[in-house]
């Protein structure tokens, strides 16, 4: 039996662990926290949506981004700071402009993909993850913004999914709790919502039921491929061997390190360009009656504020913003106003007092699609680089690479 080392215990990590596990692979994950999903797949926006899988690669995002640069609560906010690593990843960013509509076609094939494999695994393996199936409405304030949707709109569709224009009545129809004046919508009936961290760790529950290997608290230091298998080496920071190096060798390895990926990838002598993308949530705690009545249950998405919300019974997931900053993972007070404030605005009976926030970094490549295949050596290969469609997509990248893996190291 092949064995098979992935790197990260994030959903792209788990669900690739899960879909090797299926085709016959011994699997090892490794983890430098001491449980599974507590990085970048521990609270964010909630949503399973290939309505959002259009690219970011255009020049309305670019002359955004210039706008808002020096407003600290802006949607999108870059720091000025000179790296090389964000400047040269823009670059390529703008360089993939011309690619934007197949792009985004292509990520909509892929995210309906997602979407059908990932809730086959949750039914498969009984997955409680506070799955809501009541679609994703997104709302525009004015003409500007909705015209803008209506051509974005068509190429979904051409993507294969069913999204259809709403007039402010029914707006109103599909989501009473919302309040405010609308120009139109789009809503698309077959996304959902769902508690990532919950579903990544149910899974990893169900990966250890099939014999996947966890080693958790485990800081990868080195990885080589240099020779006829490759080799992970880790510091051991937990238990009797907290302190102690140890090295596996295997016959396979993947990198689903997220923001990490770019620095593992050149070890194995691979240019995987990940920039960290930091988001932030809000989860507010619906804790009176009137805050459960008050809040939706439809997910929704403001165009304008970039805000997007999940409802998981009583918690209401408020999520958005993107901030080019490096690794800064720091939870900042004028990025978290703008989602409370938005929730006091369009949900006035919910109680925004307990709100927990968080941050957390979308691992982007420039072309804003997920690098997905083999490295330059034998063995080693790659899913990563999911950037804010991480939730959605990582189901289907998983099959696609456990499918090369079973083609170029057959299991037995």
């Amino acid at each position: 039996m092949r064995h098979i080392a992935i790197i990260g215990a994030g959903i792209t990590g788990v669900t690739t662990a899960y879909a090797l596990s299926e085709k016959g692979y011994a699997v090892t994950v490794l983890d430098r926290n001491r449980y599974a999903a507590m990085e970048t797949s521990f609270a964010n926006g909630g949503q399973l949506s290939a309505s959002n899988a259009e690219v970011w690669n255009n020049w309305a995002t670019v002359l955004k981004g210039i706008k808002w640069m020096f407003r600290a609560d802006a949607p999108l906010l870059m720091n000025p700071k000179p790296s090389w690593h964000k400047y040269s990843w823009m670059a390529e960013f703008v360089a993939n402009i011309p690619h934007y509509r197949a792009n985004t076609i292509e990520t909509t094939r892929l995210a309906i993909q997602g979407r059908k494999f990932m809730f086959d695994m949750a039914e498969r393996e009984n997955i409680d993850f506070d799955l809501e199936k009541r679609g994703i409405l997104h709302v525009y304030q004015d003409k500007a913004e909705f015209d803008h949707a209506s051509d974005v709109n068509k190429l979904l569709i051409e993507g294969g999914l069913d999204r259809h224009a709403v007039t402010p009545d029914e707006i109103k129809a599909i989501e009473p709790a919302l309040q405010g004046t609308f120009h139109g919508g789009f809503f698309t009936p077959s996304d959902s919502t769902g508690d990532i961290h919950k579903f990544t760790r149910g899974l990893a529950d169900a990966c250890v039921r099939r014999g996947v290997k966890f080693i958790l608290d485990a800081d990868v230091t080195k990885l080589d491929a240099s020779g006829s298998r490759p080799r992970v080496t880790w510091m051991d920071n937990a238990g009797a061997d907290a302190g102690m190096q140890k090295t596996l060798e295997v016959d396979g390895l993947v990198v689903c390190a997220g923001s990490y990926s770019r620095a593992f990838a050149k070890m194995l002598g691979d240019r995987v360009n990940i920039y960290p993308v930091k988001g932030y949530s809000i989860t507010v705690m619906l804790d009176d009656e009137e805050s459960r009545s008050g809040a939706p249950w439809v997910s929704l998405l403001d165009d304008r504020a970039k805000i997007v919300t999940s409802r998981y019974h009583d918690r209401f997931r408020v999520a958005g913003t993107a901030e080019f900053n490096g690794f800064n993972r720091d939870i900042r007070f004028d990025r978290i106003k703008p989602m409370v404030d938005w929730v006091n605005r369009f949900f006035p009976r919910v109680n925004t007092s307990q709100s927990v926030p968080w941050a957390g970094l979308r691992p982007m490549m420039p072309n804003m699609l997920p690098r997905v295949g083999a490295g330059s050596r034998p063995g080693v290969f790659y899913n990563t680089g999911h950037g804010h469609l991480g939730w959605t997509l990582s189901a289907a990248t998983a099959e696609i690479i456990a499918a090369q893996i079973e083609t170029d190291l057959p299991a037995t």
